[in-house]
């Protein structure tokens, strides 16, 4: 029986839990993954722990921070006028915008917080620093 090598073309149902049973995303009921693995389409500890599996086989990896979203990075947290937005909106705790780097480049922040005269955002992956837990299914190798 053949088994998952970096190269392989594969598809999963995949469970991604947290350490304390919280569930941030899942496959089942829907459309399973596929993906090829060594591309670096996703997080390196999922391409990674897949690695070795047979048709059909089920496992639990768990991905310390470094080899999911990293690890959470306090400098990517801060404060942002509300002058510099517009006098007409009103965001809201942990809501999500688009921002743009001094390069160009679109970022995600959210919301953590707001006064008077600003908003804290914070830049980090929502997964950043985490352990993720995620159950697998191997469904095929293509």
């Amino acid at each position: 029986m053949s088994t998952v090598k970096d190269g392989d073309t594969i598809v999963i149902h995949y469970t991604g839990k947290l350490e304390d049973g919280t569930v941030f995303d899942s496959s089942e009921g829907g459309n399973p993954l596929e993906f090829k693995v060594g591309d670096g389409e996703l997080i390196p500890g999922l391409e990674q722990g897949v690695i070795g599996m047979a048709g059909g086989e089920t496992k639990v990896i768990t991905i310390p921070a470094e080899l999911g979203y990293g690890p959470r990075e306090e400098e990517r947290v801060f404060e942002f006028s509300k002058d510099k937005i517009g006098a007409n909106i009103d965001l809201e705790i942990g809501q999500q915008v688009q921002m743009f780097r001094a390069d160009g480049m679109p970022i995600m922040a959210t919301i953590i917080g707001k006064s008077e005269t600003s908003y804290a955002m914070d830049c980090n992956h929502p997964l950043a620093g985490k352990t993720l837990i995620f159950e697998t299914r191997l469904l095929e190798i293509r």
